[in-house]
């Protein structure tokens, strides 16, 4: 299986290279940075790496993937780039069925609480979020847009409130729309966590055209 990851330099997506590398994938590293590919590369040696845009991307830099993963990050003045990309990637493969597209998104589409309001309601009423907050609500969009895509074969996954550094959990939690806690109230999904989730979501596809979610356990 030959897997292409756009953002393969950033916590989320070279914590994926490492896990599918690991699981005997091949992988194509793309990110806007030579060096960072770089040293990917030196931790990582049988992985392809490709220096490129993004948004430059055409369907030629994907030929024979069988999946892309895109975990894109950007500044969060520049967060509505997460729906421009889900848009260049989709429009690339409308109507077909390879490769996959995965896309990492964040907890701001998932439901929480009593009332079963959004997170992103949660981190738009806090002060301190103000700096990055931009980035959860720009991903919900991507989301919004996502779901209406019935003619690709995409899906995607969320963590839960906080996405961290780290390896994979013993015990992962699994669900589709609610924010996940573990048994001490801890809603946390480290890199590691996030990376086996996507692997085997890959290696035995069980979400087509639907987001899920997934936690430290």
């Amino acid at each position: 299986m030959k897997i292409f990851v756009i953002g393969a330099t950033g916590m989320a997506g070279s914590a994926f290279v490492k896990e599918a590398a690991k699981n005997g994938l091949e992988v194509i590293a793309n990110g806007r940075s030579e060096d960072k590919l770089a040293k990917l590369k030196s931790e990582v040696p049988s992985i392809q790496t490709l220096a490129q845009d993004a948004f430059t991307l055409t369907k030629d830099d994907f030929a024979d993937c069988d999946a892309i993963v895109d975990a894109f990050s950007t500044d969060p003045a520049q967060a509505y780039r997460h729906t421009d990309l889900a848009a260049h990637l989709i429009y690339l493969f409308r109507e077909t069925t390879s490769p996959r597209l995965a896309f990492i998104l964040g907890a701001g589409s998932l439901i929480t609480g009593a009332d079963h309001h959004r997170v992103l309601q949660d981190i738009e009423q806090d002060e301190s979020t103000k700096p990055w907050r931009n980035t959860p609500k720009n991903q919900y969009f991507e989301y919004q847009f996502l779901q209406n895509v019935d003619n690709v074969d995409w899906f995607g996954v969320s963590p839960a409130n906080l996405l961290v550094p780290g390896e994979k959990a013993a015990n992962i939690l699994y669900g589709k729309d609610e924010l996940l806690y573990n048994e001490q109230g801890e809603s946390v999904t480290t890199a590691g966590t996030m990376a086996t989730a996507l692997v085997q979501e890959l290696l035995t596809p069980k979400h087509h055209q639907e987001r899920f979610t997934v936690a430290n356990g």
